[in-house]
Protein backbone atom coordinates (compact mmCIF):
# COMPACT_ATOMS: atom_id res chain seq x y z
CA UNK A 1 0.00 0.00 0.00
CA UNK A 2 1.10 3.56 -1.28
CA UNK A 3 0.93 6.10 2.15
CA UNK A 4 1.13 9.47 0.63
CA UNK A 5 1.96 12.31 3.10
CA UNK A 6 -0.63 15.36 1.99
CA UNK A 7 -0.02 18.89 3.52
CA UNK A 8 -3.17 19.95 4.29
CA UNK A 9 -4.08 23.86 3.14
CA UNK A 10 -4.07 26.37 5.41
CA UNK A 11 -8.00 26.79 4.26
CA UNK A 12 -8.91 23.09 5.23
CA UNK A 13 -6.94 23.49 8.96
CA UNK A 14 -8.78 26.79 9.48
CA UNK A 15 -12.20 25.18 8.45
CA UNK A 16 -11.06 21.70 11.23
CA UNK A 17 -10.55 24.52 13.65
CA UNK A 18 -14.22 25.87 13.15
CA UNK A 19 -15.54 22.07 13.49
CA UNK A 20 -13.22 21.38 16.66
CA UNK A 21 -14.26 24.88 18.14
CA UNK A 22 -17.96 23.92 17.47
CA UNK A 23 -18.27 20.44 19.05
CA UNK A 24 -16.08 21.35 21.99
CA UNK A 25 -18.02 24.41 22.72
CA UNK A 26 -14.83 26.25 22.85
CA UNK A 27 -14.80 30.09 23.48
CA UNK A 28 -13.57 31.93 20.71
CA UNK A 29 -10.22 33.19 22.22
CA UNK A 30 -9.16 29.68 22.85
CA UNK A 31 -6.42 29.26 20.47
CA UNK A 32 -6.50 26.20 18.28
CA UNK A 33 -3.67 25.68 15.79
CA UNK A 34 -2.63 22.75 12.90
CA UNK A 35 -0.71 21.37 16.38
CA UNK A 36 -3.32 21.23 18.88
CA UNK A 37 -4.41 18.32 19.75
CA UNK A 38 -7.91 17.09 20.96
CA UNK A 39 -6.97 16.04 24.44
CA UNK A 40 -5.05 19.10 25.11
CA UNK A 41 -8.08 21.04 23.94
CA UNK A 42 -10.23 19.04 26.98
CA UNK A 43 -11.06 16.36 24.37
CA UNK A 44 -11.99 12.58 25.35
CA UNK A 45 -12.47 10.27 23.62
CA UNK A 46 -16.81 10.49 23.16
CA UNK A 47 -15.59 13.78 21.74
CA UNK A 48 -13.32 13.23 19.65
CA UNK A 49 -16.17 10.56 17.67
CA UNK A 50 -18.23 13.59 17.57
CA UNK A 51 -15.53 16.09 15.79
CA UNK A 52 -14.89 13.40 13.19
CA UNK A 53 -18.51 12.70 12.49
CA UNK A 54 -18.40 16.45 12.15
CA UNK A 55 -15.46 16.81 9.98
CA UNK A 56 -17.57 14.19 8.25
CA UNK A 57 -20.57 16.61 7.25
CA UNK A 58 -18.88 19.70 6.94
CA UNK A 59 -16.51 17.94 4.27
CA UNK A 60 -19.21 15.23 2.80
CA UNK A 61 -16.39 12.45 3.55
CA UNK A 62 -16.41 9.42 5.23
CA UNK A 63 -14.13 8.31 7.73
CA UNK A 64 -13.28 4.62 8.29
CA UNK A 65 -12.69 3.51 12.18
CA UNK A 66 -9.30 3.09 12.09
CA UNK A 67 -8.32 6.17 9.86
CA UNK A 68 -10.49 8.20 12.65
CA UNK A 69 -8.33 6.31 15.86
CA UNK A 70 -5.51 8.14 14.26
CA UNK A 71 -6.36 11.40 14.21
CA UNK A 72 -4.82 13.05 17.38
CA UNK A 73 -4.47 16.68 16.28
CA UNK A 74 -6.21 19.37 14.01
CA UNK A 75 -2.99 18.76 11.81
CA UNK A 76 -4.04 14.90 11.25
CA UNK A 77 -7.39 15.72 10.56
CA UNK A 78 -6.94 18.30 8.35
CA UNK A 79 -4.54 15.81 6.12
CA UNK A 80 -6.50 12.69 6.36
CA UNK A 81 -9.37 15.09 4.87
CA UNK A 82 -7.79 16.24 1.98
CA UNK A 83 -6.47 13.45 1.31
CA UNK A 84 -9.89 11.51 1.38
CA UNK A 85 -11.38 14.51 -0.55
CA UNK A 86 -8.79 13.86 -3.05
CA UNK A 87 -9.15 10.35 -3.96
CA UNK A 88 -13.43 11.10 -4.16
CA UNK A 89 -12.44 13.24 -7.08
CA UNK A 90 -10.24 10.92 -8.63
Amino acid sequence: MLNVIVQAKKETVDKVCEVVKRQLALDNDKPITGESTFLDLGADSLDTVEIVMGLEEEFGITVEEDNAQSITTVQDAAELIEKLCSEKSA
